[in-house]
């Protein structure tokens, strides 16, 4: 599908005269948001937070509170994040002890050399990709990686070219690709790029059943155009028809 004019600085700033402005609400300290990462499952800003204000209320997050928790207290203060709480106690007692062992008790100081490098470091820790390793070094600014939200890296794609492609890990880099070509090499515009594009993603157009009715932008979107071209139109359920 031919690609849009839309370039992604003005997506970002209809997405932001829409939604505002928008702020992380996880920790950006490299080893805490780790922590809040584990706290709730299936991972989602919501469960993560709360598993993350019962265990702050109940142990604590510093590693050797961690450490010294019983694995049956650590499992108590996360089961409000969710499902199998007993797993992810074990993970954190694996993260607390590697940053305790491994880190000095400091991982944001390991992480100030290379990016490979740092990024390998952060992908040793559990549940944690290329995607999360970006997320941790943007937010924390340590660098200015071109991070995606793993969890919706189709709305850069789908606006400029339509249908993302079947293949995630494609789909992933197009959308990378795009912010590396077109947003700056600075923190805050990309810290700012990745918080409108996964608000946008998980708010309206939504992995499945995308409510493009609602959409600010779907005047300039591929996605949009091209179901409407081909004789098909997006329902209020979100179904393609």
């Amino acid at each position: 599908m031919r690609k849009t004019s839309l370039p992604i600085s003005e997506l970002l700033r209809q997405l932001e005269s829409f939604y505002g402005k928008q702020e992380p609400c996880w920790p950006t300290d490299p080893y805490l948001f780790l922590v809040w990462w584990h706290c709730g499952y299936p991972a989602s800003d919501t469960a993560c937070t709360r598993g993350w204000e019962s265990l702050n209320r109940e142990i604590g997050v510093e590693p050797h509170q961690l450490l010294a928790a019983t694995p049956t207290d650590l499992t108590r203060a996360l089961k409000p994040g969710g499902m199998v709480p007993e797993l992810r106690a074990m993970r954190l007692k694996e993260i607390a002890a590697r940053v305790a062992d491994d880190f000095g008790g400091d991982l944001r100081a390991a992480l100030a050399g290379p990016i490979a490098q740092a990024r390998n470091a952060l992908k040793e820790f559990p549940n944690i990709a290329d995607p999360g390793a970006d997320r941790i070094l943007l937010f924390a600014g340590i660098a200015p990686v071109a991070a995606v939200p793993s969890n919706c890296p189709h709305v850069v794609v789908r606006v400029q070219h339509g249908q993302e492609h079947k293949n995630y890990g494609v789909t992933y880099r197009e959308a990378q690709q795009a912010i590396e070509a077109e947003i700056p090499e600075k923190l805050d515009a990309r810290a700012r790029a990745y918080l409108l594009l996964k608000r946008h993603g998980q708010d309206l157009c939504k992995r499945t059943k995308p409510k493009c009715w609602q959409c600010p932008v779907s005047s300039s979107c591929a996605f949009f155009a091209g179901s409407r071209r081909g004789g098909r139109s997006v329902a209020a359920n979100g179904r393609v028809r």
